[in-house]
């Protein structure tokens, strides 16, 4: 998506954000000091925090759109994320205050007033903070946004402490049974709940979590689709904001043909990335040698072996060198994250399976790769 686009739509989804919690968070505010109602005002000043954190996606969206320069040549995307965890503080410290006073509340209980103007501010603010869900979600998903998508969290989060809310404000009216400071408690902890989310998701973002599966498939499957390329290893993907990625490949090619038209090739693909995603792809040319038969069938052959150890795991630059008592077996095991053995018990469980085959030694580096 262009990025001018981009900032528009999440500053207009801001601005909505902004205007909508405020007056949610007056009209709480002013019913749950006229009433003597904390929980109410709790989750007025709860709404407050999310006006404060559509102010931060403001900021956030005319920030991270600005051009890379020399001091930031990938960009400022990821400004995004860190306004993102900024959002996620500011709900934390908003929580610990209401459940301060929500104790405190229950300890020295006061009278709770009846009315139906708070049952009727309640009732439209849940509609009101759904039909916010589905527009910030509907939106995050389009321009793929964090700190929308963050929101749209927040906004059901909130439908449900304001109805809890509601709940116990009814129970209190047939029951005489007081519970405004349990539900104060009840908001407080929702809303620090939605933080902790929000902070966690923006945490893992930067320090690099794993590129989203389909996002792998649609490389890998680009690449694939050029009918020279023999298969790709060592698929690497770094997330340098919302719509920014760049990517490192190894492209297997067929070792007799003329590296310059290899090379071309590779080109082409970067080129072909440049210009149709956003993704800014690396490619390294990785030659395989593809006739000489018996180099074809022994590849085949420790594939399989490996694949006995774990039916994720792929053998890559696979070379064979005459030693003078051995056959050298020279290659990489690409190993997924989640296997629980390690890379000498992987190494020696290989060694042990391919001594069966003959006078091979093997010679091979462990990768963890999550492709």
């Amino acid at each position: 998506m262009n990025s001018n686009i981009r900032e528009k739509q999440g500053k207009i989804a801001s601005f909505v954000g902004i205007i909508v919690n405020f007056i949610l968070a007056v009209a709480k505010i002013l019913v749950g000091v006229l009433f003597g109602a904390l929980s109410i005002l709790a989750d007025g000043l709860n709404n407050l925090s999310d006006s404060a954190s559509s102010i931060m996606s403001l900021i956030s969206f005319k920030l991270s759109s600005k051009p890379a320069d020399k001091e930031h040549p990938f960009g400022h995307q990821r400004l995004e994320y860190v306004l993102s965890m900024a959002v996620a503080f500011l709900i934390l410290i908003i929580a610990f205050e209401l459940l301060k006073e929500s104790i405190g509340k229950i300890f020295n209980p006061t009278q709770l007033e009846f009315s139906f103007i708070i049952v009727i501010v309640l009732i439209v603010s849940i509609l009101v903070k759904f039909g916010l869900f589905f527009y910030n979600r509907s939106v995050a998903k389009k321009i793929n946004s964090e700190i929308l998508r963050a929101t749209a969290v927040d906004s059901i989060s909130d439908c449900i402490s304001t109805t809890a809310v509601l709940i116990a404000l009814i129970v209190g009216k047939l029951t005489g049974i007081n519970l405004d400071g349990y539900a104060g408690i009840f908001v407080a902890f929702f809303v620090a709940f939605a933080g902790i989310g929000v902070l966690k998701e923006a945490m893992s973002i930067l320090i690099g979590q794993a590129p989203d599966e389909q996002m792998v498939d649609d490389i890998k499957g680009r690449i694939l689709a050029h009918k020279e390329v023999l298969g790709i290893h060592d698929l690497s993907v770094y997330c340098y904001g919302p719509n920014k990625y760049f990517a490192s490949v190894h492209v297997e090619v067929d070792a007799s043909v003329d590296v310059l038209e290899s090379h071309e090739l590779v080109d082409n693909i970067e080129q072909e990335f440049f210009e149709n995603t956003n993704v800014v792809l690396t490619g390294h040319l990785d030659p395989i040698v593809v006739n000489d038969q018996v180099v074809n069938e022994m590849r085949v052959k420790v594939a399989s072996l490996v694949k006995e150890i774990d039916e994720k795991m792929t053998i890559h630059d696979f070379r064979m060198v005459q030693g003078a008592h051995n056959t050298n077996l020279i290659f990489d095991i690409a190993v997924p994250y989640e296997t629980k053995l390690s890379d000498e018990q992987i190494k020696d469980s290989i060694s042990q399976k391919v001594k069966m085959l003959g006078s091979y030694k093997v010679v091979c580096k462990v990768e963890k790769q999550t492709v």
